[in-house]
């Protein structure tokens, strides 16, 4: 019996690296067409989001499933709660790089200036980092990857002050261009909501292994 539980914690472990690699590959795709002011891989992206939902689903049905005919104890209810908790920040991770594939079409059909662009890939980046890291501290129960995640959020912080004190200053010289910085404005913002779904992320994968969650803490 405990084989097979343990079968299905890998299964586990296993769904959420998939559902990992797949906002990776939306947050990725979603910068990819809004600095290529590529409208047709902005719609690529937005129709990713279907699959994230289904993906959130099925991990969703397996996490119950462990806890109803499993009915497990200690850390294997954290492990399995706290994937219940991650998959809502992931899944909202994807509602959001589908919101920037959405800004990115706009763009491209404007033909206008990438303004703050300079950030945003680095954002783009960061981001993505976040998610893989998260993910794989849970998977091999790292609990300090889970902190470095949580501290390396300061960096898309950082990002987004660099993108909106650029658009401060374009804006300044370019009065007229202030439809397309609220734009990138907005951009920058998703991908800072990103990383902190992402903290969100590495603070429940150390729960899952400490059994304490932040907020508890504080």
């Amino acid at each position: 019996m405990r084989n097979r539980f343990d079968m299905q914690l890998r299964q586990l472990d296993c769904e959420l690296i998939q559902l990992g690699a797949m906002i990776e590959h939306a947050i990725a795709g979603a910068a990819k067409a809004l600095l290529e002011c590529d409208a047709e891989k902005a719609h690529e992206v937005s129709g990713l989001d279907d699959g994230i939902d289904q993906k959130e689903r099925d991990i969703e049905r397996l996490c119950l499933k462990l806890l109803l005919q499993q009915q497990p104890v200690a850390r294997d209810l954290r492990q399995i709660s706290a994937a219940l908790k991650m998959i809502t920040d992931m899944e909202r991770i994807g509602d959001q790089a589908a919101d920037i594939a959405e800004i990115a079409v706009m763009l491209a059909g404007r033909g206008e200036p990438l303004l703050g662009s300079a950030h945003i890939g680095d954002m783009a980046r960061a981001t993505i980092r976040m998610v893989s890291d998260s993910v794989d501290a849970f998977v091999k129960k790292d609990l300090e990857l889970t902190r470095a995640v949580v501290r390396y959020d300061d960096v898309v912080d950082d990002l987004f002050d660099e993108v909106k004190n650029d658009l401060i200053r374009f804006i300044a010289q370019n009065s007229a261009c202030g439809e397309q910085a609220i734009d990138f404005l907005m951009v920058a913002k998703y991908f800072e909501r990103i990383g902190d779904h992402a903290t969100n992320i590495a603070e429940w994968v150390e729960f899952s292994i400490t059994g304490q969650h932040k907020d508890e803490t504080e």
